[in-house]
């Protein structure tokens, strides 16, 4: 759904581009434009939309920087193609992070674009319950390179809303894929964390989001496969003043680990201190939704330092260096933005584009059709590419599998730890 890390350092290039996105709450999207000079008519035009103000930027400024280092190395090209690449910002200062409003005000823009032929987005699984729609009425062809969320793409009881996932396509046809695993491989990836840490009893909390809520239900169905008595799921009050009540039933009912299923300003961070206090010596477990230093690193308004060798999270990004592709890409970018260790949705932005690029490209003169790349995407079945050899089922999902398993460093900052490619997942 969400990221890991705060990056600790922006990088001036995309300083540059953010400048350009203002901070104002209304719905005008909010464009920075790469416009590749040409003197032929033959262009398309490839939008994203991700949230770069607020905490989630640490990991989307690098995504967009990765967006734009694909488009440069293909000349601005893809095949026949000139490339029109526009960076739409979906959130709002006041939000903090992605608003619904200028979510849905960035899909009618690309939307009412009749050079449009690839959206990427979005960064958050709410968002994409905005612009899914919007998109699939005008058949724009969406990749997310960070989508988590079940109800997106298949619908799991008690995992996914009423009316998911058919409720997000109107024309009743695909257009929305993803280049990450979805929860139901997250969900498994955290069992089997636990597993391996030794926790028998875990209890569950969940921000009743339905990114959390979902998470939460999937790990109940999934226990099984792991030996794990899930004691109690729980949704929570975001906005209660303290979870103590909630801490000593746990405590009460024997729990030896706890999982906070959602997103840290849901209160993550206030949860896990109740928590720890009530329990002194449970391990704590979150999803990419927590994995991030807002909830690690007391300097971030996270957690004391005490708590964190007790943390594990998990997400679908790894360290770069353990993918096909990273030491390749890690070297790129450095040379790029002069930055030797960007955060790894740099990767996933970076193949976001070269999967549209590509895709294009393959198509020669149908090149400018939406219904031609959309088609063709769905037809992907083993790409070879920067993350790995992958491809996609009827439902837009990535045959990708692995989670990187993160640990606290010593700076408050979530380090990577392992990859997780769990075998037994929830069908």
């Amino acid at each position: 759904m969400v990221a890991r890390r705060n990056a600790g350092i922006f990088l001036v290039g995309a300083l540059v581009a953010l400048a350009g996105c203002g901070s104002s709450s209304n719905t005008t999207p909010k464009t920075t434009k790469t416009t590749t000079p040409s003197s032929s008519s033959k262009t398309v035009d490839i939008y994203s939309s991700l949230p770069l103000q607020g905490s989630s930027n640490a990991q989307t400024i690098p995504m967009v920087n990765g967006i734009k280092l694909a488009l440069a190395q293909a000349g601005g090209k893809a095949g026949p193609w000139t490339v029109n690449y526009t960076s739409l910002d979906d959130s709002t200062a006041a939000a903090g992070g992605y608003d619904v409003t200028q979510t849905a005000a960035n899909a009618r823009k690309a939307a009412s674009d009749p050079k449009t032929v690839y959206y990427i987005g979005e960064f958050n699984s709410g968002a994409s319950e905005v612009s899914i729609p919007i998109l699939n009425e005008a058949g724009i062809p969406q990749v997310s390179p960070a989508n988590t969320y079940v109800g997106l793409t298949v619908a799991i009881k008690g995992a996914s809303a009423a009316g998911e996932p058919g409720k997000y396509y109107p024309t009743g046809k695909r257009t929305y894929l993803r280049i990450v695993p979805l929860d139901t491989i997250q969900a498994a990836a955290d069992l089997d964390a636990m597993k391996q840490a030794g926790c028998t009893r875990v209890a569950v909390a969940n921000d009743k989001t339905p990114y959390g809520a979902g998470l939460a239900t999937l790990l109940e169905l999934t226990k099984g496969m792991y030996g794990i008595t899930i004691t109690s799921n729980t949704g929570i009050d975001p906005k209660a003043p303290n979870y103590r009540s909630y801490a000593a039933t746990i405590k009460g009912q024997g729990a030896n680990c706890f999982e906070f299923a959602g997103i840290v300003s849901n209160g993550g961070v206030q949860i896990t201190k109740d928590v720890h206090t009530a329990i002194p010596t449970a391990k704590i477990f979150g999803p990419d939704g927590m994995c991030t230093n807002t909830w690690t690193a007391a300097s971030a308004g996270g957690v004391p330092a005490s708590i964190d060798p007790l943390i594990e999270c998990t997400v679908a990004t790894q360290d770069l260096s353990a993918y096909p592709g990273g030491k390749t890409f890690l070297a790129q970018y450095k040379k790029a933005y002069g930055v030797s260790d960007p955060d790894p949705y740099a990767i996933y932005g970076y193949e976001a584009m070269e999967l549209g690029l590509n895709t294009i490209a393959g198509l020669g003169a149908q090149g400018d059709s939406k219904a031609a790349v959309l088609k063709a995407l769905f037809a992907t079945k083993a790409r070879q590419s920067v993350l790995g050899t992958y491809g996609f089922n009827a439902n837009g999902d990535t045959t990708l599998t692995a989670y990187g398993l993160y640990k606290v460093g010593s700076n408050g900052d979530p380090v990577f730890y392992k990859t997780i490619t769990p075998t037994l997942v929830y069908k």
